[in-house]
């Protein structure tokens, strides 16, 4: 993956301007910087989502982005499994359950996102990444509202399943980023 001399910025708000980034496979990278910086954008524009002004996004995975948004974005009619499903058609039940069950969800696989916890729920957020499991995994405050516990398992499970993809993550604490044995990189 790689930003090449981007410009980036929202009426009346400059955020970026010559911007270089390059993550390579394997790669874990921890952008951090003070709320409003530019951390969102940038992982949108890695995913595709927003076009830079100026400057070059590359290496774009065909198959798609493994990201989790700062939202959970869990359809709240749907299961944690169904919800998975939408991001990973091609898995079976067995598989998705042991991704939840990776992240100590194995029994609420059958739960509607409205009636496990916002931890629960966020952690449902990864394992629906992890679904995809692409060569690129993007991930937006990823730890927000799980417990230190949770968190380390968590990061644990992220290095796991992603042992060769690009990973960037925005983080707001050190300590995350060392989670994920990531490199920082301040905005």
């Amino acid at each position: 993956m790689e930003l090449c001399k981007i410009s980036f910025s929202y009426p009346g708000k400059p955020l970026f301007r010559d911007f270089s980034l390059t993550v390579g496979p394997g790669e874990r990278v921890a952008l951090m910087g003070p709320s409003g910086r530019g951390k969102t954008t940038l992982l949108r524009l890695m995913a595709g989502l927003e076009r830079p002004e100026a400057g070059e996004v590359t290496g774009i995975p065909a198959e798609g982005v493994s990201m989790v948004f700062q939202e959970n974005r869990l359809v709240p009619g749907m299961t944690l499994l169904e919800n998975m499903a939408l991001a990973a058609p091609g898995k079976g039940r067995g598989e998705l359950l042991a991704l939840l069950a990776g992240l100590g969800l194995g029994e609420e696989g059958d739960s509607l996102p409205g009636t496990v916890s916002g931890g629960m729920a966020r952690r449902a957020a990864i394992a629906r990444a992890a679904a995809l499991g692409s060569s690129l995994v993007l991930l937006d405050e990823p730890f927000a509202g799980l417990d230190e516990e949770n968190r380390e398992r968590a990061a644990a499970f992220l290095l796991r399943q992603f042992p060769r993809a690009a990973l960037v993550a925005a983080v707001h604490h050190r300590e995350e980023a060392e989670l994920l044995g990531a490199r920082i990189v301040e905005l």
